[in-house]
């Protein structure tokens, strides 16, 4: 298979951050949804059926990636998706140092399934501290 094209993103950069501080500048948002649409067209270019478990578990990869940037990370600084081998790779940037950790919920504090899904579901996952935040960078197999 040839590489796609990947996609750099912020994938909505007409939306800057609201948050964003004299020191910082404003970053584009990028939702779960728009990631979802970018994934989505490379499966698609990629061959796979959008109605199958590996684009649900991609879509699902996604969608826990880039909901943790923004409530766990700081936000989304960039994202991308490419195809390459048989592999989708998926990568984010938020804008925090704090590496992911798995947690468990509670009634005040739900959740904590997010991040033991992604090393679940990922045949790699990776993170990498940068300046101003890091890069988690997941890949899965698409046969």
């Amino acid at each position: 298979m040839n590489p796609s094209p990947p996609s750099d993103t912020p994938l909505d950069a007409e939306r800057p951050r609201e948050d964003a501080g004299a020191d910082r500048p404003a970053v584009a948002q990028v939702s779960a949804a728009t990631a979802r649409d970018r994934v989505r067209e490379l499966l698609l270019l990629a061959g796979v059926g959008l109605d199958g478990v590996v684009a649900a578990d991609a879509l699902l990869v996604t969608s826990e990636l880039v909901t943790n940037a923004i409530r766990h990370g700081d936000g989304v600084v960039a994202f991308r998706a490419d195809l390459e081998d048989g592999f989708l790779r998926l990568s984010v940037t938020d804008a925090s140092s704090r590496l992911p950790a798995a947690r468990t919920g509670t009634a005040e504090h739900p959740g904590g399934y997010g991040w033991p899904l992604i090393q679940r579901l990922a045949e790699h996952v990776a993170c990498s501290a940068r300046p101003g935040g890091k890069n988690i960078t997941a890949t899965l197999r698409l046969g």
